[in-house]
């Protein structure tokens, strides 16, 4: 029998953007094969934030999720086999799954166990990507002191 975690996955997916929501993905980030910016994990985790407006060509596939995302302002490519996916579940209310381990992935030689080697860090340089806006962002100060206008003539 095919796993259920990519047909899981997706639903999940489609269900939280659908009631504008947005999707995080938490991902055992220790995994072979995971690829993410290794500066934003903590606890050998990393939370994604796969909502449409914080990635591009996002592909949910059978096997991987893969997309570019922009990490502190840099692009990056990130591959999450579906084997180190843990989690999806919205940012604003907690609603989503948690995955069980499944009989599909235990034979899949890195899916068990943890390797260091697993991550790698890697640079968008071939096609410039769209700058995106996350909504994690902090708004820029505003300026102090009274408003003024001037006239030109």
């Amino acid at each position: 029998m095919t796993a259920r975690r990519p047909y899981m996955l997706r639903a999940f997916y489609d269900w939280l953007v659908d009631n504008d929501l947005t999707p995080h993905l938490v991902v055992q980030a220790t995994l072979a094969g995971v690829r993410v910016p290794q500066e934003f994990i903590q606890d050998g985790q990393i939370i994604l934030n796969i909502a449409p407006r914080a990635v591009g060509n996002l592909e949910l596939g059978n096997d991987t999720i893969s997309f570019n995302a922009r990490f502190g302002g840099r692009p990056h490519s990130v591959i999450v086999p579906l084997y180190a996916v843990l989690a999806i579940y919205a940012r604003e209310n907690g609603a989503g799954t948690m995955f069980e381990p499944e009989e599909a992935y235990t034979s899949i030689p890195g899916a068990e166990q943890e390797e260091d080697d697993g991550i790698w860090l890697e640079e968008e340089h071939s096609a410039p990507q769209p700058s995106i806006d996350f909504d994690d962002e902090p708004e820029p100060p505003r300026p102090k002191g009274r408003p003024s206008l001037r006239v030109v003539k």
